[in-house]
């Protein structure tokens, strides 16, 4: 199992970035969490092919199972 931490913002177009994180630390800290987003923003750190990330959207965690078929 694959875990990923997303987090979505929003750009100076309103389209919907995402950053993923490898491997989060569980469990997610919904506080910090926003509190990095936020900081994100301030320092501008990222940009996207629509322009500064501009606004929140949110966070989620993403898990992928992979099954291999044997034969």
């Amino acid at each position: 199992m694959a875990k990923k931490l997303e987090l979505r913002f929003v750009n100076s177009e309103d389209k919907v970035v995402t950053i993923a994180l490898e491997a989060p630390i569980e469990p997610v800290d919904p506080l910090q969490v926003e509190q990095a987003m936020d900081e994100i923003l301030a320092q501008n750190v990222f940009t996207s092919s629509g322009g500064d990330l501009v606004g929140k959207r949110g966070a989620r965690i993403v898990e992928r199972n992979v099954t291999d078929i044997e034969f």
